[in-house]
């Protein structure tokens, strides 16, 4: 039960479930979410941070950029499960397709380390 409700308070928030959505879409860094999603850093840190520990999201180095990308929800069934349906879910939600039409003119090069 701890898991499932792990699971559940993450997705609390609407700007974790921005983030699925837009991790839906392609691998993205820290600084790309944050132009996105028009958060201070440590807000974007600190939403995936939750989202790592839920089992949802993941994250690995490449050169200077650590891309964070949607997990197979392996390690947490409750994960698997809603990440299926959220595939399905929201698309239609104006919030959510803005962002998304918004992800191929974000671009790491053009935004980090700025």
């Amino acid at each position: 039960m701890k898991i499932f409700v792990k699971v559940m308070k993450t997705l609390s928030d609407s700007n974790r479930v921005k983030i699925i959505k837009m991790l839906q879409h392609k691998k993205m860094c820290v600084c790309e979410m944050r132009e996105a999603l028009q958060l201070a850093q440590p807000t974007v840190s600190k939403h995936l941070k939750m989202l790592e520990d839920a089992g949802i999201v993941a994250s690995s180095k490449n050169g200077k950029w650590v891309n964070y990308f949607l997990t197979d929800g392996a390690r947490n069934p409750y994960a698997a499960s809603i990440l299926g349906n959220l595939r399905h879910w929201l698309e239609d939600e104006p919030e959510v397709s803005e962002l998304v039409q918004k992800l191929p003119f974000i671009r790491r090069e053009d935004i980090c380390g700025k």
